[in-house]
């Protein structure tokens, strides 16, 4: 894609912008009219990915393209505006600005939708896809059928959730609730990874990308606080089958449990990392035994920590931002959370305040979604509630993480 006005003219030039099942090119939008035919632009390109070039647009008459600089001022937080707010689900796009030579404040915008694990997306309610040139309104059959390819992808994601569900080293340790997380690329080569996990640094360089996860800006600002453990306390570093693993005391090679007489034995961490570029999380205080001033002396109850497992997840989301960077991925991630030892328990509160009276009904949960790059580096909240909103509504404490859960405008 051109990153300059030349070199947008000498594609004009070459005759190489043609507008294809992947590219658009037009005007910038004016109208409220402008606006929802640019909504469902977005929302036919979102079922497989494609770019939109606004800035240069058809001639007509001689049936070729033109150079047709807009305004720059306001333009991608418009476009952006259009996205999040008229397609449902709403859509999270990147834009890129490309100036024009004559530095009068117009330009080019090239836009990128980024092919949606949500898809297809809806405008008035109405479902499009995009044929060789043109966008179309979906019939029936064709979007009971993107329905279906997407309930098949997340039931492979659960699967890979439960198997590390199942395969838990403290699985037999300890009454504490343990939270799961795994992650897989939906497009990656079977090497990714290789780039890490083969390198002989690799300890290194995951701990510097989750140091740099943890202190990231937009994360700390969306969450209140922190918890421990968190991913820094995965400090031991493993080679696994097909990659590596950092893991806290206690969990040694092979994934042996090893106590070491410390009251904090069965609060455990382990970040795995394959070469394919899969992901996986285990960490082992989702909840812990407390007694309250009122209690009975003696009378101590499981709570489940909901702070953990929102701060784990918005954590984990902006690692695998950061590791889809490192190795140049771009596609997409299937990604879900599970959590066990749940039943009959309820959330911690402070000792001064009376517990909860929502306790979880079920011993298990499990969700999972899919996440686009975009989503990534400017939706990670709205992922962030797609994973973990039934497990919080459960508990009745959705409200109280409405900035880990929403997205800066």
């Amino acid at each position: 894609m051109p990153k300059t006005e030349a070199g947008l003219q000498a594609a004009v030039d070459g005759g190489l912008f043609e507008e294809s099942h992947h590219l658009d090119l037009k005007k910038a939008p004016n109208s409220k009219g402008d606006n929802k035919e640019l909504a469902r632009d977005l929302a036919s390109f979102a079922v497989d990915g494609g770019t939109l070039i606004i800035g240069v647009q058809e001639n007509k008459e001689s049936r070729t393209f033109e150079l047709a600089p807009q305004p720059l001022n306001g333009l991608p937080e418009k476009i952006e505006q259009v996205a999040r707010t008229i397609p449902d689900p709403p859509l999270t796009i990147l834009t890129e600005e490309i100036s024009a030579v004559a530095d009068d404040g117009t330009g080019y915008l090239i836009v990128h939708i980024p092919a949606s694990p949500v898809a297809p997306h809806m405008v008035d309610n109405r479902y499009f896809g995009r044929g060789d040139k043109t966008k179309y309104q979906m019939g029936d059959a064709e979007v009971v059928a993107l329905h279906t390819r997407r309930r098949n992808t997340e039931a492979d994601t659960l699967a890979l959730l439960g198997k590390e569900m199942e395969e838990d080293p403290l699985r037999d340790v300890g009454a504490q609730s343990h939270i799961f997380l795994v992650a897989q690329p939906t497009a990656g080569r079977r090497d990714m990874c290789l780039p890490i996990t083969g390198a002989r640094d690799w300890n290194q360089r995951l701990r510097t990308l989750i140091q740099r996860a943890l202190e990231a800006p937009r994360t700390r600002a969306a969450l209140s606080g922190g918890f421990s453990p968190d991913l820094s306390s995965a400090h031991q570093g493993y080679r696994r089958a097909r990659g590596v693993a950092l893991s806290s005391s206690g969990l040694g090679a092979g994934r042996v449990y090893t106590p070491e007489g410390r009251s904090s034995d069965e609060s455990v961490v382990e970040l795995q990392l394959f070469e394919d570029g899969g992901l996986r999380l285990l960490m082992t205080r989702l909840s812990e035994g407390t007694s309250r001033p009122y209690e009975l002396p003696g009378e101590v109850e499981q709570v489940i920590f909901d702070v953990a497992a929102v701060v784990f997840t918005r954590h984990m989301l902006e690692l695998i931002r950061l590791i889809s960077e490192d190795v140049g991925y771009q596609g997409n991630w299937a990604v879900a959370v599970g959590a066990n030892r749940l039943r009959g328990r309820r959330r911690w509160s402070q000792p001064s305040i009376f517990a909860s009276n929502h306790r979880y009904s079920a011993d298990t949960y499990e969700e999972s979604t899919g996440a686009t790059l975009a989503e990534l580096r400017d939706a990670q909240g709205t992922v962030t509630r797609r994973l973990l909103g039934p497990f919080l509504r459960s508990l009745d404490s959705e409200e109280e993480f409405a900035k880990a859960l929403t997205d800066e405008e």
